[in-house]
């Protein structure tokens, strides 16, 4: 019987100290839990504090640039290309040649006419000078022809007078009848001069206003300008400057420098004004649109310094970039066929807003970036705006 206590005092001791054991373990356990867990917290605590909130980053980010579109402002058949896709050019470098043969016929033809201009211009002041004096011999014709009017009248009052004079006296026998006929004829041949010479008088004043007409028709042709300065030959002129442009127009050259792309233009080809030829893009002005969601940008400022990498270049090459600025709207708002969220079945979807950000010149000329390339960006909210 004692020997059954102990053996049962015995087991109830081992289970105590197991149970203590497994309680132990547990309490262990969970103190490396709950170390776990405040570990786990404070380094993400940390890393928001240190980096999350102080960086926000997007890899939907592509290299872009305002490339020049070479178009023809002549029309005419295509001569020389002189480059090809992948060349670089510099600004100046002429790109293609128009043949310049109608424009410098053109040319030819505008400095004729110019000349013509010129020519008609001088002879317009010359007959104005010859109408000038053609209006002072009017005008002294008219003072002869009142001064012979003047004459005339005198005449026939003389002629009228004798003849009532004669007549008068013609009943008593005092005259005879052929001094009263040569009175009568004398008034007579009187009368008709005094009519022609008022005839005269009408035909001289009515000759000078049509010669002073024509010398103010004239004289607004000249009046106000000289012959360098007058409207038809500033015309001329004006569309002989145009040929003169045109047949430069001619020879095409590069507006930037940079590299060749989408040549289009085939020699021999038939060209009108807007033709698309061949683009010139500016490698070394090209800058990064960087897609970031909208909920990223509440506080990206421009100035703010960026740090980019190109899957070209790999990990190895960091672009220092700037924050310029920010795009009018979406890429959604400015689709082709924009999204219409006035539905009952309308699923709210996070926009993405282009940001422009502005490269390190030495850095692009050190690791070159063509159009397109794929970037990430990362934007240091703490940095200097």
């Amino acid at each position: 019987m004692t020997h059954a206590n102990e053996t049962s005092n015995s087991n109830n001791a081992n289970d105590l100290s197991s149970n203590d054991l497994r309680i132990r373990q547990r309490k262990k356990l969970f103190s490396l839990l709950a170390a776990t867990v405040l570990v786990t917290g404070g380094a993400g605590w940390a890393y928001w504090k240190l980096i999350g909130s102080r960086y926000v980053s997007t890899d939907n980010a592509y290299t872009a640039v305002e490339s020049a579109q070479v178009t023809p402002s002549v029309a005419g058949t295509i001569a020389e290309v002189r480059f090809t896709d992948t060349q670089t050019v510099k600004k100046g470098d002429v790109l293609v040649v128009i043949d310049p043969t109608d424009a410098k016929l053109a040319l030819a033809q505008a400095e004729a006419d110019l000349g013509r201009a010129i020519r008609r211009v001088k002879s317009y002041e010359a007959n104005d000078r010859g109408l000038g004096a053609q209006v002072s011999a009017r005008e002294e014709e008219e003072r002869r022809s009142a001064a012979q009017l003047a004459s005339a009248q005198a005449d026939f009052d003389r002629a009228d007078i004798d003849l009532k004079r004669r007549q008068a006296l013609a009943p008593s026998g005092s005259v005879s009848g052929d001094e009263l006929t040569r009175a009568q004829n004398a008034y007579a041949s009187a009368e008709a001069n005094l009519k022609a010479a008022k005839a005269a008088v009408a035909q001289a004043a009515a000759t000078r206003n049509a010669t002073l007409g024509a010398k103010e028709s004239n004289a607004a042709l000249i009046v106000g300008a000289t012959v360098d300065t007058n409207p038809e030959v500033a015309l001329a002129r004006a569309k002989r400057d145009q040929a003169a442009v045109d047949l430069e127009r001619t020879v095409i050259r590069s507006p930037v420098d940079g590299v060749v792309a989408k040549r289009q233009v085939q020699l021999g080809q038939r060209v009108d004004p807007g033709t698309p030829l061949l683009s010139v893009v500016p490698v070394q002005n090209i800058h990064v649109n960087a897609n970031f969601k909208e909920v990223q940008l509440k506080n990206v400022r421009p100035g703010q310094k960026v740090e980019l990498v190109c899957d070209l270049h790999g990990e190895d090459v960091v672009f220092d970039g700037t924050v310029e600025g920010f795009d009018g709207g979406t890429g959604a708002a400015f689709a082709l066929i924009p999204a219409q969220n006035a539905t009952g079945n309308w699923i709210k979807v996070v926009q993405r807003l282009p940001v422009r950000i502005r490269l390190d010149p030495a850095q692009l000329d050190a690791h070159p970036l063509r159009v397109g390339l794929s970037m990430t960006a990362k934007v240091d909210l703490r940095s200097k705006s």
